[in-house]
């Protein structure tokens, strides 16, 4: 019994030898029992596909010792992640939370492998595991693939604005029951409400925020008629990449730690007001402190790896996916209120209290980046459109946040710089300050618009103003803003005007689409107003959205989904076709 015993022993302590001397990835998933989702504050998500590599991202808590990517037909390959740590993602006494903090530091790390040979139009398994000290934690099995190659029929979703918003998750639920595996996923802006504020991307307590949603990890109620129904959003983005735009709520305002994270988001300030503050004060000119005093986008390109332009970064670019060839451009402005009330900072008019603290204006509703002709992003979009890429493409998508065509209220006032209006006292006191913006200089119509007809583009894809809508150019460019996914402000036709000031009447449209195109009516099923007539839109509380591009016909495909109905399935309402190269 004694040598059975040592014998045993030997053989246990020989086998702790070996397990310590394999590498450590097989070594510790032997030793640990292997959690799944525990410690994962997102599952991961693909970004960045090229013919031969694509992107892994995932985010946890803990900085870990150890994180990568298994990946092949039995997860027999290893790519090894970067971890860097999120710099402003923050929580405060307004975060969605368990305990919400007075403002504070939130720590969240980024994790993102370089799945590296893959073999063009091959699909393959993968799992991300993260290590901390004694414990393995693997995600669940997922796929990935780079480009498609050409000719392969693909299904993009088009999607926007969903800002942490009621009817998100049952929207994307349906997405994945209607549709299944998506090829890639194109935003025009607007993914969450508060950039910095960390639980809106990750741990919402309402059960809606952005990563789950569109991981099928939601847990979202909505009740009608006395009956709950749960919605989970859908397996999306571990699958298929995710192609992103910067909307108004990408843009975080002046940092400030007397204010709140919704107070800071809604107190941008032009960047050359920071400027003239600084150079005021002799202080040293610094970008970083300019930026801290006007706005920034630092949180949203820290958590997305995007292709990336010469001028523009991450902010704008191109790029080809398929035979499609995509434009994302940085057109959004701040968005104020249109309230003309006497305590009111909105578009047309600073507050009467702050008239003496020029610190406090907001400036109208000033724009981010410039689009006008003769601007860094201008001139990189001219090239972008006569390059070989751009013309050898079979579909050609251009999409940004701000609408050029819309039913929706955020198109007025027209998309350029505000012009002051100041008013003073005998005294030299300022009495009142409005901001006009002239029609004529609205500078994605008068600028941008016919570089892109004159291109050919096929599909300017847009959001901003929560409803569904389309319209055709007279050269056959279509016009797509569909937004209505979690909420809508509605459409502003018939006695629905848009509430706008007095002055210069040209300049502001109460009702229709200010640009003079006609909405179109849709080619299935549209909705009907009381008297049975077809709506050429859709702008409700209860009934959303969402498209699906499909390249095998070059259809346009929108559904909708009515949560009052929840097990009825979403209904294709519309299609259209893009015109090919």
């Amino acid at each position: 019994m004694k040598i059975v015993k040592l014998l045993s022993l030997s053989l246990t302590i020989f086998a702790l030898i070996v397990i310590n001397c394999l590498p450590m990835s097989f070594a510790q998933g032997q030793q640990q029992v292997i959690k799944k989702n525990t410690f994962f504050l997102s599952d991961p998500l693909l970004q960045l596909p090229t013919k031969t590599t694509v992107n892994v991202v995932w985010f946890t808590e803990f900085q870990g010792d150890r994180h990568l990517v298994k990946y092949g037909s039995q997860l027999e390959q290893i790519a090894i992640a970067t971890t860097t740590k999120l710099s402003r993602v923050r929580e405060d006494r307004d975060s969605q939370i368990p305990n919400p903090p007075a403002k504070s530091q939130r720590n969240i790390w980024r994790h993102e492998a370089v799945v590296i040979n893959l073999s063009p139009g091959v699909r393959l398994p993968y799992q991300v595991v993260s290590n901390q000290g004694e414990q393995v934690y693997n995600s669940d099995v997922f796929t990935l693939a780079g480009t498609p190659v050409p000719k392969t029929p693909l299904k993009i979703l088009l999607t926007s604005d969903h800002q942490v918003m009621p009817m998100v998750a049952a929207n994307l639920e349906q997405v994945v029951k209607t549709v299944g595996r998506l090829d890639a996923v194109f935003f025009p802006g607007d993914l969450v409400n508060v950039p910095d504020r960390a639980s809106e991307w990750f741990d919402d307590r309402r059960g809606g925020a952005f990563f789950p949603s569109l991981q099928g990890k939601a847990n979202y109620q909505l009740e009608h008629n006395g009956i709950t129904t749960t919605y989970h959003g859908g397996e999306i983005i571990q699958h298929a990449p995710l192609f992103t735009a910067i909307g108004n709520h990408e843009v975080m305002g002046k940092v400030s730690a007397d204010r709140s994270l919704k107070q800071e988001f809604a107190q941008p300030q032009p960047r050359q007001v920071a400027k003239a503050e600084l150079e005021r004060s002799n202080g040293l000119t610094t970008a970083e402190w300019i930026k801290n005093n006007s706005f920034n986008t630092d949180t949203y390109e820290e958590i997305f790896t995007l292709p990336q332009s010469d001028s523009g970064g991450k902010k704008y670019y191109a790029t080809t996916f398929g035979e499609i060839r995509l434009i994302s451009l940085y057109i959004t402005n701040v968005w104020r209120s249109p309230s003309l009330e006497a305590d009111a900072q909105g578009r047309y008019k600073e507050s009467a209290t702050s008239l003496d603290r020029p610190q406090d204006w907001g400036y109208g509703q000033h724009i981010f980046e410039a689009i006008a002709k003769g601007s860094p992003q201008y001139e990189w979009l001219k090239q972008e459109l006569s390059s070989q890429a751009y013309r050898a493409a079979k579909y050609k998508i251009v999409m940004f946040h701000h609408p050029p065509h819309t039913l929706g209220g955020n198109i007025v006032p027209p998309y350029t710089d505000p012009q002051p209006k100041v008013s003073y006292a005998e005294d030299g006191k300022v009495i009142s300050r409005y901001y006009d913006y002239p029609i004529k200089d609205d500078y994605i119509i008068r600028d941008l618009i016919p570089l892109l007809e004159s291109a050919g583009v096929g599909l300017v894809y847009y959001g901003h103003s929560h409803l569904w809508n389309r319209f055709q150019s007279a050269s056959g460019m279509h016009f797509l803003e569909s937004s209505n996914v979690g909420n809508s402000y509605g459409a502003h036709l018939g006695d629905n005007r848009r509430e706008i000031p007095p002055y210069s009447p040209q300049n502001f449209a109460p009702i229709g689409d200010p640009n003079g195109l006609q909405p179109i009516v849709p080619s299935l099923a549209p909705l009907t107003d009381n008297a049975g007539q077809p709506l050429p839109y859709i702008a409700s509380n209860e009934i959303t959205v969402f498209s699906i591009f499909d390249t095998a016909t070059g259809t346009v495909r929108s559904y909708r989904y009515d949560i009052r109905q929840p097990d009825t399935p979403a209904i294709m309402f519309d299609q259209f076709k893009l015109r090919s190269n």
